[in-house]
């Protein structure tokens, strides 16, 4: 029998801590780098995006094995700002590198940013092919995202976007 573990790296992060505090010279960096992403955390969770932004920039160079994870919130941070075409970039560039739930979580991040801007669009009244194509981009995205772990829509947030989507697409002539 094999066993599989699980392990978020948001999880991981204290055990990190911990293992780069073994070290003596590490003991300033683990510290320094647990304050830095604590700052970013807090300022996403408070709504300082732009602080949040910049502070995960300065992290991912720096972050090893947390650096999907810390690509991830960065993502979710340009999103939250409004800069959905940036947010959809880093979140497909990091969807294209991994695997099963940490796929879909960068999916879902990309197809809800796809989708905004096609609204930002939409709402400009610039709507045209490049909408459509977002449009669809963004139902890819979330389609794949349902499929590879369901258990991250559990309110059917997500699965309520994709039915907007079609709407918007059918608003627009275009098949869903």
């Amino acid at each position: 029998m094999r066993f599989r573990f699980h392990t978020s790296p948001l999880i991981l992060l204290p055990v990190m801590m911990a293992v780069a505090a073994c070290e003596p010279s590490a003991i300033s960096e683990g510290n320094n780098f647990q304050r830095k992403y604590s700052t970013a955390r807090k300022a996403l969770e408070a709504g300082n995006y732009d602080t949040a932004i910049n502070s995960y920039a300065l992290l991912i160079p720096q972050s090893g094995p947390l650096e999907p994870r810390l690509r991830l919130e960065y993502a979710h941070a340009l999103l939250r700002a409004g800069r959905y075409d940036e947010a959809a970039q880093v979140a497909d560039a990091l969807a294209s590198s991994r695997k099963g739930s940490d796929r879909a979580a960068a999916l879902a991040v990309s197809g809800a940013a796809q989708h905004e801007s096609a609204l930002a669009d939409i709402n400009a009244g610039t709507a045209g092919p490049a909408t459509v194509a977002k449009l669809r981009a963004a139902d890819a995205a979330l389609k794949e995202m349902m499929a590879l772990d369901a258990d991250l829509d559990p309110l059917g947030a997500m699965a309520s976007r994709r039915k907007d989507i079609k709407l918007e697409l059918q608003q627009l002539g275009a098949r869903g």
